[in-house]
Order: structure tokens, then sequence, then C-alpha cells
């Protein structure tokens, strides 16, 4: 009986118990029960991702209890919220963490919201709403984070590899000028009709005009001479070799008659038999039994065996002898003349006092002549007036707006590429460069894409990685390039060593680059190359003062000065 009344007791009690556990509201959580990882908070391309762990104590959850938290980051001015989290009691209908409440037990809340500026000075809330027994209450607001490293956003417009269509100028330009002079079947005299007629004229006269040019010199005069391929080949060397010898001599006296000494070399060679000629000739004729011919070529390799098989086609062959094999007995002179193109000195003259005297080449190539983005957007504003038509003129210079910070007008010139050369990639590059420097992730992402082959497109791709928070392939796809955006990816792959270098190859360093390296200072424990970088950065741009003084990179370092 005495049993019987103990067991009644107990059950009792558990049911007490357990009423107890469902009846109490749930207590107020504290800033100790959680841990965040990365405390502080730290971007991920342009993103604030993070993973807050719990730890609920024994006795703390009400088995009916449902609890939902909202993580919050808050800043003077503003708030951001991640996606809410569900835990809850072991006899709650829900689907979030079942917390036991004899023992209580662990949560995971990740936490992930788009980056903003201000969030820099910003704390990390949990906001909790119960719902217990048909009833909704709040609790109060815990803080178990604080602040933003945005170093993953430090992106440097001004070193983006932009796609500058280049100039096609050529310092030398060489050109051929040349004649032929026919021979008679069977001889090599150099007859007047041949030097009188007008193409060896108009040769000769491109020869005096060049020698005579400030601007052009002749770099060398070759004669070949043929025979055609019908009689004996000792017979064909022999004529061929004197009809070069013949042109040689007579080309030695114009040359003196005309008073041009300077001419380069010289030279000269002959070819017996010139069946190459000869099956080009036929091949562009209309003779009825060409094909037929072809393939005497074809079969037969030996001189002297075809002409014989040619030669026992007698119709074929007489009206080969009529309107091919004249044309086979020739010299051919070509002189190779180099055009000597505008100096820069004179080319940067003419820019200064008269832009129009440049052609397009020449003004492309005068922006090219200098890295100061200041001066190549007044040579490519200047080349867009003269040959708006032209794309790569407004393409290179929306380029340079966009390395300047001049973004709207970086878009007006890009437009204007664009429609004069629709679908060119480096337009499209470009334009996908301007949307990434103005914050359209998406629209930059799709024009970068559809720019495959771009040399620069690597470069771009570097920088869409660093934006979706992949530093490793942002790594890669820069390669050896030396500027701030590599030296970044490199920063948040944790390669500080290659970072140090990147920075310290940048030719033209700007604000952006040591403050980068103000950062690797810090992350290796430098308190030297952090004073000293940031020292000089905000000598370039005072605004970096205020900057640092609010990033957690150097929470550890005196800013005071």
């Amino acid at each position: 009986m005495i049993m019987k009344k103990t067991l009644v007791y107990l059950s009792m009690g558990a049911m007490v118990l357990s009423m107890a556990s469902c009846s109490k509201k749930v207590g107020d959580f504290a800033s100790e029960y959680f841990t965040v990882n990365p405390t502080p908070l730290e971007t991920v391309g342009l993103t604030v991702p993070a993973t807050i762990s719990g730890t609920v104590p024994a006795k703390f959850m009400p088995k009916n209890a449902v609890v939902t938290v909202t993580p919050v980051l808050a800043w003077n001015g503003g708030e951001a919220s991640s996606s809410q989290v569900t835990f809850q009691g072991e006899n709650a209908r829900a689907n979030g963490q079942v917390i036991s409440y004899k023992e209580g037990g662990p949560v995971t809340i990740p936490f992930n919201v788009l980056y903003q500026p201000e969030m820099a000075n910003s704390d990390l809330y949990l906001d909790f709403k119960v719902t217990q027994g048909g009833k909704e209450y709040e609790l109060p607001r815990v803080k178990v984070g604080y602040g933003v490293i945005a170093t993953s956003t430090l992106i440097d417009a001004a070193a983006f590899e932009t796609s500058n269509a280049p100039s096609a100028f050529q310092r030398i330009i060489q050109e051929k000028y040349s004649a032929e002079i026919k021979f008679l079947i069977n001889q090599a005299n150099i007859r007047a009709n041949q030097t009188g007629a007008a193409d060896y004229v108009d040769f000769n006269n491109d020869l005096i005009a060049a020698n005579d040019a400030a601007n052009m010199e002749i770099a060398g005069i070759n004669v070949h001479s043929y025979a055609s391929p019908d009689g004996t080949m000792a017979f064909n060397t022999q004529l061929s070799e004197k009809r070069e010898v013949n042109t040689v001599d007579y080309m030695k006296g114009q040359l003196k008659k005309d008073k041009i000494t300077e001419f380069g070399e010289l030279t000269s060679e002959f070819t017996p038999e010139d069946w190459e000629g000869f099956q080009q000739l036929v091949e562009k004729s209309n003779i009825q039994d060409k094909n037929l011919i072809l393939s005497v070529l074809k079969m037969y390799k030996d001189p002297e065996q075809r002409e014989a098989e040619l030669k026992n086609m007698s119709a074929v062959f007489n009206e080969l002898a009529e309107q091919i094999l004249p044309q086979l007995r020739y010299s051919k002179i070509v002189a190779t003349v180099n055009v000597i193109g505008k100096s820069d000195e004179v080319m940067i003259e003419e820019f200064a006092t008269d832009p129009s005297k440049l052609s397009i080449e020449e003004i492309l190539y005068v922006a090219q002549l200098t890295d100061d983005k200041v001066r190549q957007e007044a040579v490519y504003a200047a080349a867009a007036q003269l040959y708006p038509n032209d794309f790569r003129t407004w393409n290179n210079l929306g380029a340079t707006q966009i390395a300047l910070g001049k973004l709207d007008a970086a878009a007006q010139a890009l437009a204007k590429a664009a429609k004069a050369a629709p679908g060119n990639k480096s337009v499209e590059l470009n334009q996908g460069l301007l949307a990434l420097a103005n914050g359209d992730y998406s629209k930059g992402k799709d024009l970068i894409g559809g720019a495959a082959g771009v040399p620069e497109a690597a470069s771009a791709l570097g920088v869409l990685y660093i934006n979706e928070g992949n530093a490793a392939k942002a790594v890669n796809s820069f390669g050896s390039s030396k500027n701030n955006n590599s030296a970044l990816a490199q920063i948040l792959n944790k390669d500080y060593s290659a970072a140090k270098n990147t920075l310290a190859g940048i030719k033209t360093p700007n604000a952006v680059t040591y403050y980068l390296a103000a950062v690797v200072g810090a992350r290796t424990n430098n308190e030297n190359m952090v004073m000293s970088n940031l020292r000089e950065a905000i000598k370039l741009d005072s605004t970096m003062a205020e900057k640092a003084k609010k990033d957690l990179e150097f929470a550890s370092y005196n800013l005071a000065f």
C-alpha cells in the first residue's frame, strides 16, 4: 500500500514538473549564449555572411514553445535583417531545431545580408519572437557581434583593365613597286617598247619620287628573270640567266641616269622554266582543254617529259604557244620602299597646334604615348570629334573616363561606341566594367561573360570573382597582372607575401594601392608598414583618414595622427 502511494506521488510530481516546463514562459536570452564567426563580421564579395552558434541552457526551453530568431545588423540610421531561424521545445509542433528542456542544446543561426558602406560601424543583434500556448510575445534584443570589415569591397575602378582598341599606326610602312619587261621567244635583249610601256614608266617615276621624298627610302630592288617551259632545260637556263644579266645592267644604268644612289641592295635571280607560273596562267585561262593540261602537270614531274607530252597534243600546244607561253618570257623588277611616318615629336606638336593634321591612326597613337589618363582623355575626346564614325575613339574615351571615375561621361561615350560598332567585344567588356563600377553586378556579369576572347576579359573576370567571394579563382584570373585589384584578390586569398610584391610592382600607385599595403601590414602585424602606407594614402586622398579610423582592419592601431 505504501509502495502504491509512493508511485502515485512520483507520477504526480512528474506531471507537475512537465506542466511547469510547459506553462512557464521563455526567459530572456543572454549574449553569452552565442558566438559569431567571424568576429568582427567581414564581407565576402558583396555580402556579409556569418554563422551564429548558440547553446541554450538546461531547463530554459519550455516544451511547448517555438522561438523565431531574426538576426539584425543595425547601424546609425538603418538596419538589415537576415533570414529567420526557428527552434522549439520537445512538444511543439513546428519544423525548427528541437531543444531539450532538461538538457538544453545547441542552435545554429546563419546570417547573410548585402553589404552597405554604413555597416562599418554596426552591431549584430538577435530579435526573438515566441509562440506558446496560442499566444505570441517578444523577448529583448540581444547583441551578439559587432562591426564589418569590408576589405573585399575595395575594388578599384581606376585599376580596371579596360579594353582599348589600338591604333594601327606604323612608323615604317613597306610598299612594293613593280614592273615587268617581256622578251621575245629565245631572246634576251631589252626592247624600247618594254621600257617605254606605261607600267614601266610609272614604276620608274615612283622610284624617282621615292628617292626625292624626305619620308621615303628605297630599301632594295630585286630582279627575277624567267624563261617559258618550252625548249631544253639547258637552253632555258642560259636564256633566263642572260635575261637576268641584261635586266640588271639596264636597271643599273637607269638608276645612274636618274641619280638614285641610295637603293639598298640590287639583287637578282632566274628561273629556267616557270612551271608554277605556267600552271597559274592555265588555271585562270579559258583554254578548252585546260583540265587535260593540268592533269599532265600533275601526272609528270620531270620538266622535259611534261613538255614532250604537251607537244604530243599538237592542237593544245599551239593554243599554249599563242596564249600562255609568251607571258612567261619576262623579268620582274620589284622595288621595296619604306614610307617613314611622322616622329613622336612631330605628332605631339601637331596635336597641340592643329589636331586635324593627324590621321585617325596617328591621333590614336598619340594617346598611347602617355600613361596620364587626363592627357589621354583630352586626346581621345579630340579624336572622337574629328573621327566620330570610328568606334575606337568613343570606346577608348569611355575606357579612360572609367579610370578617371567619370562614369556618366563614360556611359555616353561607350553608348556611341556601341552604336558605331554593334556587338563589338571590347565595347561590351568596357560597358561591363562600367556596370561594376556603378554597382550593377548582374549587368556587369552578363556583359563581361559575353566578351570572351578579349585579352582584358581575364582581368575583368577576376573582378567578378572578387564580387562573388571566390578569391582563389580571382587570383587565377588576374594571373601576373600587377594592379590594385589583383593585390586585393591575393589579400582575400590570405597570400600576403604575393600581395605585397604585387603592390610594390604597380607602376603608378594611388591612394588605394597604399591603403591595401596598410591592410597587408595590419594582417601581418607590421605596424611600420601600416603607418607609413596610411600616411601615403592620406597624402593622395584625404578621405582615407576617416575611412581608416572606422576600418576594423586597423582596430589594434592608434591612428590619432
